[in-house]
């Protein structure tokens, strides 16, 4: 069992499902299909929580009912939510919407600035995951990365993610990288980065090093949700790197979760991803 700190959002999903997949110009209908709980802290620590780790989370929500809601709901599903802090007016919706294959268009508010406090003990931590635009992610990454792992995803601008990890999808890459990739992940994550993993859906996911490159495949899945699945991913990763597994066996524990996670209905993790990890 391992103590990972998650730097990541919680958020409020408002799921409109539609009737055809979404081009400019057109005109479609919608079901509600209501509030789930979601954002890549709850998408990636649940999982965790699941594979019996000790997940904490470092995000904000605001000072209202939603943002009572989300921590309730974070908190039954076993994630320490002690360091969430609160900000004054309302918690905003991220409006999801879903096609009838499977894949969402997120459309989400601009997020109020949030400041990340002053670093923990690292010797507490065996694992620090960033995947947040939060101010200070950088400093909490640099102290950190001397006493445990640390795990980001690529940001969507080009500010530096200090790392020994870096996740990325080949979606995020797009118009960025005119580069080796090894050389380009390397300006974002520093020099003491060991790999680079860079996933493309049902065509698995390739890693990159001082060694080369590998590709490991994505498990077979119906795709009914693709929400999540990169945060399930990133959980997946983290687990195999926390139990001691190599980055090529930690990748394919990655897609079991991945699979999983786009084969349920759901933002956060399924039953099908908690069976496998916890069979009755």
């Amino acid at each position: 069992m391992a103590n990972i700190l998650l730097v990541a959002n919680l958020n409020c999903d408002r799921i409109f499902l539609l009737n055809h997949p979404i081009k400019t110009g057109g005109r479609f209908h919608y079901k509600d299909g209501g509030q789930r709980l979601g954002g890549g802290g709850a998408n990636t620590g649940i999982g965790l929580v699941w594979a019996g780790h000790q997940v904490s989370l470092v995000t904000e929500v605001g000072r209202d009912d939603v943002g009572d809601w989300l921590l309730a709901e974070a908190s039954t599903q076993g994630i320490n939510c002690s360091l969430i802090q609160r900000r004054a007016g309302n918690t905003c919706e991220m409006l999801l919407m879903m096609t009838p294959d499977g894949e969402r268009t997120i459309i989400r508010p601009e997020r109020p600035k949030f400041e990340l406090p002053l670093p923990p003990n690292w010797h507490d931590v065996d694992a620090l995951y960033i995947n947040s635009s939060t101010e200070g992610a950088a400093s909490w990454s640099k102290t950190a990365m001397a006493h445990c792992l640390v795990v980001a995803q690529l940001a969507k601008d080009e500010r530096a993610r200090p790392c020994h990890v870096l996740i990325a999808s080949l979606s995020d890459m797009q118009d960025r990288c005119d580069r080796d990739r090894w050389t380009f992940a390397k300006t974002i994550a520093g020099d003491n980065l060991e790999y680079f993993v860079v996933t493309d859906g049902e065509k698995g996911a390739m890693v990159y090093s001082d060694a080369g490159c590998e590709h490991v495949a994505a498990v077979p899945s119906q795709v009914v949700d693709t929400t999540g699945a990169g945060d399930a991913y990133a959980a997946g990763l983290i687990h195999g790197l926390v139990s001691n597994k190599g980055i090529i066996e930690s990748m394919e524990e990655a897609a079991i979760w991945s699979g999983f996670a786009v084969s349920c209905n759901s933002s956060i993790p399924g039953k099908g991803l908690k069976g496998y990890l916890i069979p009755e």
